[in-house]
């Protein structure tokens, strides 16, 4: 990689190459002979490049970025290779011509060595106006060369011509060079094509994918229609599509604003009014389809949701020639026969939680939107390290919407992003739009309320109900919540009101692991839950809402420690948004009962997907609640949820204090098997001092006798694991193992996964420390495979320790070391406290490595915390088996270390 410190920056110059008709020329050559003659051209245009000093910045396939100081020097290079393309010998049949465009602007480099901003869009579209063999040149550039350009080279003007864009036109010159060919046909511009496509006054953002999808779209179908809420740029990103694609349609391409018609009457005028097709002897429909017949033409039909039924007249038109094609865009699909949808996805945003390096946040297309409307109207606006946050989570916040991210970036002349951010609480109160958009484009709210207008009762109703609803939802539980009722005298079907939702773009249809669920932009939420409280709705359908995942979690809690736990685990991340809303809501409403449902169905989740702070917060929530009149077994469970939510957190003695309320609950009750499984965990309270073991260590002894009394398998495999921990934790590992092992065959025997992974991996530390290695990679592997089917976040924390112990033991210091990184990151990330705890105490932070340097040690465990968890994983179960050998001489940091 060339180092970008020596590129230059400020006013600079850029030069697009390609060669014209590459595609073409690969299928007469064949690979071979194509790829040699585009090995030479490429050692032609880096000998002409680098005899003037340019700095080549990217090269994909033919093409060619380059970028000079001075204005000259790009014109010389552009000319030495032209000449060079032209002397050189190519073999018979090959004809290599390649177009050029120059233009002088702004040099911004981003990090990665590459240039951004307008000028750099704007030299590329110059380049892509030309054909082989012309070099096009942008005013700006012409004016700071046209006194000294190279001996035989003059400057034609070409005049005025607007490029695919949209923005104003550019005047444009081409290099004209002695001896070479100066005659091409007309520039590549959309004034080659008859079109009436609008001036727009600000630049296209991003939306690559989209561009290149919707046209991919438009080739195989007559009718494509671009569908998405109120807001998401639909109208933009046809216009840039039907520029992209002028060439494709030589008759012509022509927008047609239908906004304010809704008369299915009234489009066929407007459409003809903008074609110059008048009414005849004919109708005026006839004499349209008359007219298109024998044209190639795209008509791009903008805002047709308002229109009550143009399905008849659009057929007619799709039909009336084998090359007309109708580009539309409409919140709702039009049902027309061979139409194909393209949703609009909002633009891509940053994680405001794990926001990127300064440098690279802006290439979020959220973000670049926001920055270039920031900049149109406060021009010294830039992202700083003090505002990259706020300017992330404002994006965020507005969903992406394009409208949105607009009418927030406009008020940047009063507001700081730090300053805006706070003021952002209701989305819906963004105004201030450019005057001469329609009235429903100035405030976002506008927006939405027209497709709501545009339902009927009972869809208006499912519409706010379905706002309960947080991060996503199935049609199961749409069903159950938000119906069946009636409502304005109708039937409410929730199916079909949902599909009628989804035309109008206020909901999405999405497949997410082979499940079809449905999103809601939370900027349409919003409105949607103002809908409800209007309705007075809003306490009945939120209780409906909180009970049915309430039900979810408790369906869920005995599958999270079986055989099919990854399912289950998925499943209930998958609606955790609203298990979140659903206890939020309890605790709001008073509703202790249920809050402590969640809770204690829920903490298991949170342990193994790595929520455990949240659920600390959740838990403390819950237990702040009064509970006169509660069912005391389930005020025990709560402690314990929340003691096992501590104790994975590594606080012990905060663990210790909430099992024991729970035993003390269990022991007034004189129910036996509460209790055990109250002593049980009582027992993971004592793993703080020597003398802490032996009250571990005596509870969990007399679980496992209660448990052995009452014949309760599952049960006694949790207290003899606990009992094998107590053993671990004071260095006694052959009893240790033997504890574990016994706990590994009741696991397995009753299909209690979660306790077989658990089994394993303290099997597995508990044989390192005998020596008996192969064992050891045997149980460690299986154990670590099992979690990674699981998905069980936490504990890989704690099993790349094992790894670490391992490694260290049998000599593979540098994998252990990486690993010892890779652990203490991923402990990091998830808030494992319980992991940092057996590192100090079991390792007492580290270990001495003989032979590696402190320079070394730090080199491998930075290796070892940039790795990506799957890498990290590949690195441990990649460690060698080694031959068994003698317990290990070393003696390790017992609690009171």
């Amino acid at each position: 990689m060339p180092d970008s410190t020596a590129y230059p920056t400020g006013t600079v110059t850029f030069l697009f190459t390609d060669i014209e008709g590459s595609t073409r020329l690969l299928e007469r050559l064949g690979t071979a002979a194509y790829s040699g003659a585009l090995e030479r051209h490429q050692r032609l245009m880096r000998d002409a490049i680098g005899s003037v000093g340019g700095h080549e910045i990217k090269t994909e396939g033919d093409s060619f970025f380059v970028v000079f100081q001075s204005a000259s020097a790009a014109i010389e290079a552009a000319v030495e290779a032209q000449r060079r393309l032209s002397d050189e010998p190519w073999p018979p049949g090959v004809v290599v011509r390649v177009r050029m465009g120059i233009h002088t602007g702004e040099g911004v480099l981003a990090p990665d060595t590459d240039y951004v901003g307008l000028d750099v869009h704007r030299a590329a579209r110059i380049a892509a106006a030309g054909h082989g063999g012309q070099v096009l040149v942008s005013a700006t550039t012409r004016a700071l060369t046209e006194s000294s350009l190279p001996t035989g080279v003059t400057i034609r003007d070409l005049g005025e011509h607007r490029l695919k864009d949209l923005s104003r036109a550019e005047r444009i010159g081409q290099l004209v060079i002695t001896g070479l060919a100066d005659q091409f046909p007309v520039l590549r511009t959309l004034d080659a094509t008859p079109n009436n496509l609008p001036v727009l006054p600000t630049t296209f953002i991003g939306r690559v994918h989209e561009v290149a999808e919707a046209r991919r779209l438009l080739g195989s179908t007559r009718l494509l229609t671009l569908t998405g809420p109120g807001g998401t740029g639909k109208t933009r990103l046809a216009l840039q599509v039907a520029a992209e694609s002028i060439e494709d349609f030589p008759d012509g391409v022509f927008f047609v604003p239908l906004e304010p018609i809704t008369d299915e009457a009234l489009v066929a005028p407007a459409i003809a009014a903008i074609l110059g097709v008048r009414e005849g002897e004919h109708t005026i429909e006839d004499r349209l389809v008359e007219h298109l017949s024998t044209r190639r033409i795209l008509l791009v039909l903008d805002n047709l949701e308002q229109v009550a039924d143009p399905a008849r007249l659009l057929g007619d038109l799709i039909r009336s020639g084998p090359d007309v094609r109708i580009l539309a865009t409409s919140r709702a699909l039009l049902h027309v026969y061979g139409e194909q949808e393209y949703p609009v996805p909002p633009l891509g945003v940053p994680d405001p939680a794990h926001l990127p390096a300064l440098e690279a946040i802006s290439a979020y297309e959220a973000v670049a939107l926001f920055i270039a409307r920031a900049m149109a109207a406060k021009p010294d606006f830039a992202v700083t390290n003090e505002n990259a946050p706020a300017v992330a989570a404002i994006t965020a916040r507005l969903d992406g919407l394009p409208l949105a991210i607009e009418l927030a970036a406009a008020r940047i002349r009063l507001l700081s992003p730090q300053a805006m951010l706070p003021r952002l609480e209701s989305r819906l109160a963004l105004a201030g739009g450019a005057r001469d958009l329609p009235a429903r484009q100035q405030t976002l709210r506008g927006a939405i309320d027209w497709s709501f207008g545009l339902l009927d009762e009972p869809g208006r109703c499912l519409f706010a109900r379905v706002s309960v609803f947080a991060g996503g939802f199935d049609l199961e539980a749409a069903e159950v919540i938000c119906g069946p009722s009636t409502s304005g005298g109708q039937t409410l079907d929730v199916l079909s009101g949902l599909d009628e939702l989804a035309d109008q773009s206020l909901v999405r249809q999405v497949e997410e692991h082979d499940h079809v669920r449905f999103r809601m932009l939370e900027t349409i939420r919003e409105f949607a839950t103002e809908q409800l409280v209007e309705r007075g709705e809003d306490v009945e359908v939120r209780r409906r809402h909180a009970a049915w995942f309430t039900d979810l979690v408790e369906r869920a809690a005995p599958h999270l420690t079986g055989t099919d736990r990854a399912g289950w685990l998925d499943l209930v991340e998958h609606d955790h948004d609203n298990v979140r809303a659903a206890l939020a809501w309890s605790v709001a409403q008073g509703e202790p009962a249920m809050a402590l449902r969640i809770l204690w169905s829920s903490w298991r989740f949170w342990q193994a997907r790595a929520f455990l702070t949240e659920g600390l917060m959740h838990a403390a929530a819950v237990l702040a609640m009064p509970v006169d009149g509660v069912d005391p077994v389930l005020v025990a469970r709560g402690h314990e949820a929340a003691g096992s939510l501590a104790y994975w957190r590594g606080d012990f003695l905060g663990c210790r204090e909430q099992y024991g309320l729970a035993l003390e609950i269990a022991r007034a009750l004189g129910d036996r098997k509460l209790i055990a499984d109250e002593l049980y965990n009582y027992s993971f309270g004592f793993f703080v001092t020597d003398s802490d073991y032996v009250h571990g260590q005596a509870a969990a002894l007399e679980a496992v006798e209660i448990y052995r009394e009452l014949g309760d398998e599952a049960g006694l495999t949790n207290a003899l694991w606990g009992v094998g921990n107590s053993l671990f934790f004071t260095e006694q590992w052959a009893r240790s193992a033997e504890s574990y092992a016994e706990a590994l065959a009741l696991a397995r025997r009753t299909g209690n996964d979660f306790m077989v992974n658990w089994s394993l991996h303290m099997l597995g530390a508990s044989v390192t420390m005998l020596g008996k290695n192969r064992d050891a990679h045997r149980y460690l592997t299986e154990g670590t495979q099992a979690m990674v089917r699981a998905g069980e976040t936490t504990g890989l924390v704690i099993v790349l320790d094992d790894w670490v112990d391992y490694n260290y033991f049998t000599g593979d210091h540098e994998r252990a070391i990486r690993l010892h990184g890779a652990a203490r990151h991923l402990q990091q990330q998830t808030s494992t406290g319980l992991a940092e705890w057996s590192n100090l105490t079991i390792r007492g932070g580290g270990r001495d490595y003989p032979g590696i340097d402190a320079e070394t040690r730090a080199r491998l465990e930075a290796e070892g915390a940039a790795l990506p968890l799957d890498d990290a994983i590949a690195l441990a179960l990649g460690s060698a088996v080694a031959p068994d050998g003698p317990a290990p001489d070393w003696k390790p940091v017992n609690g009171q270390g």
